[in-house]
Formats: structure tokens, sequence, C-alpha cells
């Protein structure tokens, strides 16, 4: 069991520590990013905690209900926050994601563990674990294309460096900020993969 409690305690930090960045982006910012800077916020910590090896912490079989519980109230605000545009569909895939595995974590036979130990008796319907699967996965390549430098212009001076990000990075968001929503996918990834 090293590997998996090395892997838990790796996502947990990577999650932890975006979780952190985006709450300290909640401070530098104002308005429609600052409120999703707390979303994402809340949702890195929510993996981190739920990406915590079983040795660590055992949660009681109530907690998965009570995590449930803030994820779909965060999945209620994603919902209204739809309409003020196209990144809150992401918020609102997250929390509804975030709200399957802790059900599926609380069903019946599941392990009463984290999601990242749920791989021997837990799941949950496998149409949607494969179909938020594969959500993940296309937006961590889109994510990852997004961050990858542009290649100079083929008139371009010879020797100059190309724009960080390519400038292909959208208006109200950093490379850093990117690479924070890639991190959180990456580790939902994970832990879809452990259910």
């Amino acid at each position: 069991m090293h590997g998996p409690a090395l892997s838990g305690w790796l996502l947990a930090a990577l999650c932890a520590v975006t979780g952190l960045y985006c709450l300290l982006r909640t401070r530098a910012c104002a308005g429609e990013e600052r409120r999703a800077a707390g979303g994402e916020a809340v949702m890195g910590f929510g993996m981190a905690f739920m990406a915590l090896p079983a040795a660590v912490l055992t949660p009681p079989g109530w907690s998965w209900a009570v995590y449930a519980a803030v994820f779909g109230a965060t999945a209620l605000h994603g919902l209204l926050a739809v309409r003020r545009g196209g990144h809150h569909l992401h918020h609102l895939v997250g929390s509804l994601a975030m709200v399957y595995m802790a059900v599926a974590m609380a069903a019946p036979g599941a392990p009463g563990a984290h999601a990242g130990h749920a791989a021997a008796g837990a799941g949950g319907i496998p149409v949607l674990t494969g179909g938020l699967l594969l959500y993940y996965v296309v937006y961590v390549l889109r994510a990852g294309a997004r961050l990858v430098p542009a290649a100079a212009p083929a008139g371009g001076p010879a020797g100059g460096s190309a724009p960080t990000g390519g400038g292909t990075v959208r208006a109200g968001g950093s490379e850093m900020t990117l690479a924070c929503r890639l991190s959180m996918a990456l580790g939902m990834v994970a832990m879809l993969v452990t259910l």
C-alpha cells in the first residue's frame, strides 16, 4: 500500500497548494474573477481532503453526506452563475463531480475511506464515471495546449523569445491561474480513475 499512500499524499499536496493559491488570488482580484477564485479554492481544499490517505484520516460515514451537501450548494451556485459566463459551466461540472464522488463513497459497500481508495469495492455508475473522465481528459489536454508557448513567427527575429503561453490564454486568466485549473482537472482525473 506504499504506492497508493504516496500518490494520495502527492495529490492532497497538489490540491491543497492549488486551493491556497486560489484563496490568495481572491485578495488580488474583484468581481467575477474573485468569485471564480473562491469557488476554485473551495474545490482545491475539498479535493485535498478527499485525497488524504485513509491511514491519516478515515472520516465517519456521515461526513460524506456533509461533503455532498457542501458541493451540492456550490453546484446550485454554479447553476445560477452559468448565465454569466461559460467558465461557470466548468465549475458546475466540477461541483457535481464532487457530489457524485461523495455519494459513491457513502454508498453501501463503499470502503468508507477516500475516493483515492475506492478501487476495491465502491464505484458509482460506470457510464457517468466514464463521461466525467472523458470531460476532464479533454479539459486537461485543452488547458495543457494553451499553456505551451507558441513558436516564433516565421518572419520574426531570430533568437527572439515567444510570449509565454503563446498569447492563447484568455483575457482575465493568467498562465498561473490556468495551471491551477489544469492541476485540479488532473486531480479529478486521478480520483475518478480510482473510483
